[in-house]
């Protein structure tokens, strides 16, 4: 079974940017939203990532 939610480095590799560009998009309200576990770790569901990844698509000319 799939997991629901990508870890930072999941969505750091998947995506291929540093860490530094993450928190950069976050600070512009760019990024994914995400949530905290209690121990710190971050995580993005995996629904929110493709939703996000569907506004970054571009339209097609006709």
């Amino acid at each position: 079974m799939a997991s629901r939610s990508l870890t930072l480095a999941e969505f750091l590799e998947e995506e291929q940017v540093p860490r530094s560009t993450f928190f950069k998009w976050k600070a512009l309200g760019l990024a994914p939203a995400t949530y905290k576990l209690p121990n710190g770790q971050i995580r993005i569901r995996r629904a929110v990532y493709e939703a996000w990844l569907a506004t970054l698509e571009e339209s097609q000319a006709a």
